[in-house]
């Protein structure tokens, strides 16, 4: 794309600046050729094997770029639903589900071959898989207060005549419905009784929208296998996608973006400037970089920040000039290698990060760089020391102790390490307690969903219900994956699946095993008929000697609803 962008152009530099040819993205460029062979694939009249291509890589790195840029290429119409969007399962039906079975108009010159309508879903990962979610809300839309009020009374001699008002009265009547104001505000005509009460109707007016996403990853998935226009959906984390449903894994193509290199991103900044007659102090673009790790879309937003500035201390104020290696890790080196005090308003300016996110690194990297088993038992005390404070903090609300804790994580843990500066081991490791957090994560989520369920259905407080209920459940499903397998658990089992509605991913959590597999979908309302079902023998995990039992024998599988249990 060349640079030649009006200097007057108000719109934000990331989109000023967005290519509309692919070989105008900056890096990527075994991705960007992946993605451009798999649009080769539709140029036939029938849709390729892989209908759908997901777009894997942290923001930034022109995901949704590309994805323009090759609609802008190939003369496609462009069909977008992003995050800001509702993305349910009626919503996408209605836009992305409509526009993937149409065809498309040919208003671009640049089109070869046949015409058709690229479907963008952007940051497909944030979706919910289920039909009912915690998160869904439905609101209701506004509607203006003119507008409502010409539907109804249709003139405006009819609404003056309803309110009452007239040419010498106190309250001034309406000439037109411009001088209808869209919000009643504090009008003198509110106090009136006709007014009052349209008022009300007014407020109760508007229509019903849902601003959820329950139900997108489902809809999706449908998309993916029946989708006759070519589909793209950007995610930063593929596995969400690709645990709820395989579609995901065989009939979608996934290419991979990675953190643009930072002498792509200086060049392109550089380039940038120039064509704006932006002025940069010395180290101003070599600080943007740096900020931005990979991400052009970051580095556009600070260069847009300080555009307006002179050269000099005002840019360096406004982009903070934090040392990208004065984070966790080099403090924590610099604090156990060369020990001294550091005041806790240095540590803050630094780290921009309460103390608490400082303790799991110094408690991680402590035993690392400590001479000896007494000075590593002595640098532990101090920290515990420090974690001590920080619990009285939060519990008092006594963030004064925040100084003492920051204090002892710095200073006083490193002068128990060691009694004089070296360069000790040079490396502070990621702490170990944060990174099984975040790889747990996704399983943390689904169990209290289910948490949740358990809580709502039974009428108990998260807390019990996820010491008391939950317990229970899973004692139940365990073991319902492998034979033998009791009829009355599994007719348990799927009564409670149905009750709670649960999904795929939470069935799979209680069982222990995949949400594609056959034994989570045949505990689910909504499984496959032609599954096995769990309590047959020759269902997946039976011992391969064992057959089945006559059909004349065999217990039917019936299933029923919590209550009915009770009952017998």
């Amino acid at each position: 794309m060349p640079l030649s962008v009006t200097v007057a152009d108000r719109r934000p530099m990331t989109e000023r600046w967005r290519p509309d040819r692919l070989r105008d993205l900056v890096g990527n460029p075994r991705a960007v050729a992946e993605l451009a062979s798999w649009a080769d694939a539709w140029t036939g009249k029938s849709p390729p094997a892989r209908r759908a291509v997901i777009l894997v890589g942290p923001p930034g790195v022109g995901k949704t770029s590309a994805a323009v840029a090759l609609a802008s290429e190939r003369g496609w119409t462009l069909v977008e639903m992003n995050a800001s969007d509702a993305r349910n399962q009626a919503a996408i039906e209605r836009v992305a589900g409509r526009a993937s079975i149409t065809h498309a108009l040919d208003v671009s010159s640049r089109r070869t071959g046949p015409a058709r309508t690229l479907v963008l879903l952007d940051e497909a990962d944030c979706l919910t898989g289920g039909r009912t979610s915690e998160g869904a809300r439905v609101v209701r839309e506004p509607v203006a207060l003119r507008a409502f009020l010409e539907g109804r009374y249709g003139s405006v001699e009819a609404l003056n005549a309803a309110w009452g008002l007239v040419p010498d009265g106190k309250v001034r009547r309406f000439e037109s419905w411009g001088s209808v104001p869209k919000s009643p505000g504090n009008a003198a005509w509110g106090k009136l009784a006709a007014a009052r009460k349209d008022l009300g109707d007014w407020r109760d007016a508007g229509r019903l929208v849902e601003t959820g996403d329950r139900g997108g990853l489902g809809a999706i998935a449908r998309l993916v296998r029946a989708s006759r226009q070519p589909l793209v959906l950007t995610v930063n984390d593929d596995r969400p996608l690709t645990r709820y449903s395989p579609v995901f894994r065989t009939s979608a193509r996934t290419i991979r973006f990675w953190p643009i290199d930072p002498r792509d991103v200086t060049g392109r900044l550089r380039s940038i400037a120039q064509a704006e007659r932006i002025a940069l102090g010395p180290g101003v673009l070599e600080a943007i970089v740096g900020r931005s790790g990979g991400d052009l879309r970051a580095a556009l937003n600070d260069l847009d920040a300080i555009a307006p500035l002179p050269p000099g201390e005002g840019q360096r104020e406004l982009l903070g000039m934090r040392d990208v290696a004065s984070d966790f890790a080099g403090l924590t080196e610099e604090v156990l290698s060369r020990p001294r005090y550091y005041r806790s308003v240095e540590v803050h300016d630094r780290l921009d990060a309460p103390p608490d996110d400082l303790l799991p690194w110094v408690e991680e990297n402590v035993p690392w760089f400590a001479e000896d088993p007494e000075h590593r038992d002595a640098g532990l005390a101090v920290v515990a020391r420090a974690e001590l404070f920080l619990a009285r903090a939060r519990r008092w609300r006594a963030y004064g102790l925040w100084s003492y804790a920051t204090e002892l994580l710095t200073g006083g843990a490193g002068l128990a390490v060691r009694d004089r500066p070296s360069g000790g081991r040079g490396h502070a490791e990621f702490p170990a307690f944060l990174g099984e957090m975040g790889r747990s994560r996704a399983s943390r989520a689904v169990r209290d969903a289910v948490v949740r369920k358990l809580g709502a259905r039974l009428h108990l407080s998260r807390s019990k219900s996820r010491a008391i209920a939950l317990p229970f459940v899973e004692a139940l499903f365990a073991g319902l994956g492998r034979a033998p397998r009791s009829p009355t658990r599994v007719g348990l089992a799927r009564a409670i699946v149905a009750e709670l509605d649960l999904s795929a991913e939470e069935v799979a959590a209680l069982l222990g095993s995949e949400p594609a597999s056959a034994a989570v979908r045949a505990l689910l309302p909504r499984g496959d008929e032609d599954e096995a079902p769990l309590d047959d023998p020759s269902a997946e995990g039976a011992p391969p000697g064992d057959a089945a039992p006559p059909a004349a024998t065999r217990r039917p599988s019936v299933q029923r609803r919590l209550g009915e249990w009770g009952r017998g």
